[in-house]
């Protein structure tokens, strides 16, 4: 249409949202869907931060605020990134927002120019490169293979700053793999971005409390004391405190960026919901023990899908560190037919194929840069898993 901006031709609309989407419509038309796209946890949220929500409503807690955030959820910010990453962080350093996401698009427009690049290892959270391209820039991708469990190395690293890198944006444990860094695998990346000193850090730390086995969870300033002051750690409740509808994303870093990242905010959204502010304070702040009861059940659930996974010929699936997704290689389909007559000829063709043929909803591969791969969440009910499994097993079983 004449009248939309070269700007929205440059993006693509979300295909995790997409294909949750098509899983909903065709159940709505009465087939038996099992949708495995979405990344949000099936707990609910604790009673407590619904409570100090109600209490908030009940207290007439309900009027605007200052654009980034209330005193009191910024001093719980504060107190979070010094007793879980020893970090120390002022409020005037700490910015709140409507999500994790908006949190990485305010810091992106706010900092990026046209030419300017943006390094993202691949596989990644789909947004990242439209975000990058929505606030000007050039994404720049660094694969991570599925024989390195989806990790980059630092010398790839290295090879792709150059003099327009104004941004690395890095994601552990990460969506879509579940793959996370070792503080000594983050020490490597780390010590190239000290040698490049006009390249910024922007971390993704949503999954930091979903670690599974004996994986410990780092992030680039406190393994890096020296990167300090051009990083922008960026975090949120919506994973590990099941708050993935309140909307609440922050972000720690320099306060000439922070405070430029409020101005983004101040002519877009202005502050996040009032109430989803102080259920965040009592999130970080209050009890933290089911965290781990809930990851006690994510990975009884990881190890139920990767086994299941690894027993189809064909199928390679690393075990993630962390997060709720598996990211399975499908090297050993391509080229195959489907029992219907449908030749796999990419993960995209065989992500519809398993969706149509056996009703199972996956996110395809080649949406997260990385093919011929396809991304399962399993964040939900073990017996789902593992029907969904069966199907996926039986719709491979029947390949030829």
């Amino acid at each position: 249409m004449p009248f939309l901006s070269d700007t929205l031709a440059r993006v693509k609309p979300s295909p995790t949202i997409a294909v949750s989407n098509l899983a909903a419509e065709l159940k709505a038309k009465g087939q038996d869907v099992i949708g495995l796209g979405a990344g949000e946890p099936d707990f609910d949220t604790p009673q407590n931060i619904k409570d100090a929500a109600i209490a908030a409503i009940n207290a007439g807690k309900t009027k605007y605020t200052a654009v980034d955030g209330i005193p009191e959820l910024k001093a719980a910010i504060c107190a979070k990134f010094k007793r879980d990453n020893g970090l120390d962080y002022t409020p005037a350093q700490v910015s709140v927002a409507s999500g994790g996401k908006q949190i990485l698009y305010n810091a992106l427009m706010a900092t990026m120019n046209p030419g300017e690049e943006v390094i993202i290892p691949a596989p990644y959270w789909v947004s990242y490169p439209d975000m990058v391209l929505l606030a000007g820039g050039t994404p720049v991708f660094v694969e991570g293979p599925s024989q390195n469990a989806y990790k980059i190395m630092p010398a790839d690293l290295e090879a792709a700053i150059t003099p327009q890198t104004k941004w690395f944006i890095f994601n552990s444990p990460s969506n879509p793999t579940g793959a996370g860094y070792t503080a000594d695998e983050l020490k490597g990346l780390t010590d190239v971005l000290m040698r490049h000193p006009h390249v910024w850090v922007m971390t993704d730390d949503m999954y930091e409390h979903l670690a599974y086995d004996d994986f410990k969870f780092a992030t680039p300033a406190q393994v890096e004391p020296g990167l300090y002051d051009r990083t922008l750690t960026c975090n949120g409740v919506s994973k590990a405190h099941a708050m993935t509808g309140w909307r609440i994303g922050y972000a720690a870093g320099p306060v000439a960026l922070i405070k430029a990242m409020s101005k983004v905010q101040s002519q877009s959204t202005s502050n996040p919901c009032t109430i989803s502010q102080w259920a965040a304070v009592e999130a970080l702040n209050g009890p933290q023990d089911y965290i781990a009861t809930n990851n006690a059940i994510f990975k009884r659930r990881r190890d139920l899908v990767v086994g299941m996974l690894n027993a189809i010929p064909g199928v390679t699936c690393p075990v993630p560190e962390g997060a709720f997704y598996v990211y399975p290689a499908i090297n050993g389909l391509i080229g195959k037919t489907t029992a219907a007559g449908t030749l796999i000829d990419n993960d995209e063709t065989f992500a519809k194929a398993l969706l149509e043929e056996k009703g199972v909803a996956v996110v395809f591969g080649g949406a997260f840069g990385l093919s011929p791969c396809f991304r399962i969440s399993y964040a939900t009910a073990d017996e789902t898993l593992r029907e969904a499994c069966t199907r996926i097993q039986d719709f491979c079983a029947a390949l030829s």
